[in-house]
């Protein structure tokens, strides 16, 4: 097995985050609730944007947001997902190049709808509502699957918000079996509880049956497993991935590895360790945040497989860096490049 060129390949839902700040009565006109999220269609998504003036525009989407922070951590990245070749496409694609990701998906010529957009409106109490189209991004399917990039990328990591439609399913399976037939590993997030709800039994059979490393919240795994008992649950997900990540918001964080588990408890700095049985420090530089879907953990093995790495006792602090890098919801700018801060520059 040849030494891969990418460290981590992340596909998902390419997504431009639009900002813009309103009034309350311009939010009142529009019909939405204060601090939603509306799914909206291509029409409804030009009536909004008609009504506003953006103040920011972004590339965003989770994976891609994933692996914007691991290449500023120094991993090896690159990013598979779907835009059409219009304006908000094309420049989606140069926002990635010019975060030093391989971007090979093609904008797409012959588009039927346009790139997907998430809206999002700041009132003055800095309250966020947000409208997303989805767009041409949902259309992913297994000729969207760059198979040279998957096998050349040390893992594989797909975003379950991606995992909605058949076509979506069936490039995550040729992407998991690419992936292992060039000797990788794959890696999936569920996203939402609600994806896991709409597509239960395609994503138990897609994680029994493909998956290396799993992330997940406690509510995503509980629903995955059907009960209502972390522990319960985090023993069948150990069961089926040889390595599991799943955060608990204020409890913290437990990880799972070929029998063995890690508990975080979250402090004031980041995570600390609570209990340790028989974890593998060699593998063990966790970059966990306990906030939940919305932040998903970095993996630092992940991105160096296999590899000594430094003691568990400087991650968190790592990670809480990258949490704060992807709170803004865009790709990281320019200035944050470079290691984590000293100070709380990022929250």
């Amino acid at each position: 097995m040849t030494a891969p060129a990418l460290d981590l390949l992340c596909i998902g839902n390419a997504i431009v985050d639009i900002l813009a700040p309103v009034s309350h009565e311009t939010l009142e006109a529009l019909g939405s609730p204060l601090g939603s999220m509306t799914l909206i269609d291509a029409a409804q998504a030009a009536e909004i944007e008609a009504e506003i003036s953006p103040e920011q525009i972004m590339g965003g989407g989770s994976a891609a947001n994933t692996a914007v922070v691991a290449s500023r951590l120094g991993a090896r990245v690159g990013y598979l997902g779907k835009v059409a070749a219009d304006e908000a496409g094309l420049g989606y694609a140069r926002d990635l190049t010019a975060q030093n990701l391989l971007y090979p998906s093609v904008p797409v010529e012959t588009a039927d709808r346009p790139t997907a957009r998430c809206i999002i409106l700041v009132t003055p109490d800095g309250q966020r509502t947000m409208h997303t189209y989805l767009g041409i991004c949902t259309e992913f399917g297994p000729e969207d699957v760059d198979q040279a990039a998957v096998s050349d990328a040390a893992v594989t990591y797909m975003e379950g918000y991606l995992f909605d439609k058949d076509r979506a399913q069936a490039a995550f399976i040729l992407a998991a079996e690419t992936a292992h037939k060039a000797g990788r590993r794959v890696a999936l997030t569920l996203s939402d509880t609600f994806c896991v709800a709409r597509h239960h039994d395609a994503f138990r059979a897609l994680v029994a049956g493909h998956i290396d490393i799993l992330f997940a919240n406690e509510a995503e795994i509980c629903a995955l497993y059907g009960t209502e008992n972390f522990d319960s649950a985090a023993a069948q997900a150990g069961a089926d991935a040889a390595l599991v990540v799943l955060t608990r918001s204020e409890k913290g964080a437990v990880i799972l590895s070929e029998g063995r588990r890690l508990s975080c408890q979250p402090s004031r700095s980041g995570l600390w360790i609570r209990q340790v049985q028989a974890t593998p420090l060699r593998q063990a530089f966790w970059l966990v945040s306990p906030r939940g879907a919305a932040s998903r953990p970095v993996p630092r093995w992940a991105t160096r497989p296999l590899q000594p790495l430094s003691p568990i006792w400087g991650s968190p602090r790592r990670g809480f860096w990258a949490q704060g890098v992807r709170s803004s919801r865009g790709l990281v700018p320019s200035s944050a490049k470079g290691q984590p801060p000293s100070g709380n520059q990022f929250g």
